[in-house]
């Protein structure tokens, strides 16, 4: 098995604030997660977003691997209440802010690759001809679309656009972890119930692929190439060539008016995971 991985900051140069994507690989299984929140003490966790998941991702693989017939939602479920104990008594966890973080998880065994994925991070299952299937969750784009009109209207880093955007992320906040809209990794371990899982039989598949959403811009929001052009390229080039592409695009619309969205560059990961036989 041959694993590349690549993670970028979207804003390398914005002061306190790093990288808050976590990707982390180890022998027969590999994790994802992109934070969220907002920076510093406004989230209620002194940690901070970046601290929150990485911290999730390592207790999340050590479980994934330590673990090889638990269940993968309730490796998660293990790992959220173990960064719960972490920094409950010194964080306030019911913070409307309190960080959260998208996760995606793989665990390759002999005869079947075990997946999960909760919020919008996407896996890529590519079989031996090079057809894709994308595992996404949709429930946090569903409720995006309903609420970020206002948002989209203006151009990227305006004033006007950046205070759409902190109302948006008030209300997306209200439908956290809630049936009428989406479900995430936060304080709350019971969210590791509603993510996707699934299996697939090992010998049908030729990589697997774990992307954060400023990874997959490249696709779902950009619209500049298909799933499987996006694994003709982690095949040829790798993950770093994605996380190139996509900052080309940013690059060349700063203001978000040919693709609008939130941030004008974001955090970006990929890993790929080719299968050998």
């Amino acid at each position: 098995m041959s694993v590349t991985l690549d993670s970028q900051p979207g804003q390398p140069d914005q002061p306190g604030r790093g990288n808050e994507d976590f990707a982390a690989v180890a022998p027969g299984a590999a994790v994802l997660l992109d934070g969220a929140g907002v920076a510093g003490a406004e989230t209620g966790c002194t940690h901070g977003v970046a601290w929150f998941s990485a911290t999730l991702g390592g207790l999340l693989l050590s479980a994934v691997t330590a673990h090889p017939v638990r269940p993968l939602a309730d490796c998660l479920a293990d790992a959220m209440t173990g960064v719960r104990a972490l920094h409950g008594g010194t964080c306030d966890l019911v913070h409307r802010a309190s960080p959260t973080s998208t996760v995606v998880a793989v665990r390759v065994g002999a005869d079947a690759v075990e997946y999960l994925v909760l919020g919008d991070s996407t896996l890529l299952l590519a079989d031996g001809d090079g057809k894709v299937t994308a595992v996404t969750d949709r429930r946090l784009d569903d409720v995006g679309k309903r609420l970020r009109g206002p948002v989209d209207a203006l151009p990227t880093g305006t004033p006007e656009h950046a205070r759409a955007l902190a109302e948006y992320r008030e209300a997306l906040t209200g439908l956290r972890n809630r049936p009428d809209g989406f479900w995430i990794a936060g304080p709350d371990p019971r969210a590791a119930e509603h993510a996707l899982t699934g299996t697939a039989p090992r010998t049908s598949l030729a990589s697997v692929s774990l992307l954060s959403d400023g990874a997959t811009r490249h696709v779902d929001r950009f619209e500049l190439d298909s799933w499987e052009g996006l694994l003709s390229v982690l095949d040829a080039s790798g993950p770093a060539e994605v996380v190139q592409r996509v900052r080309a695009a940013e690059d060349g619309d700063p203001e978000g008016r040919r693709w609008p969205r939130g941030k004008a560059h974001d955090d970006a990961t990929a890993v790929h995971w080719t299968l050998t036989t």
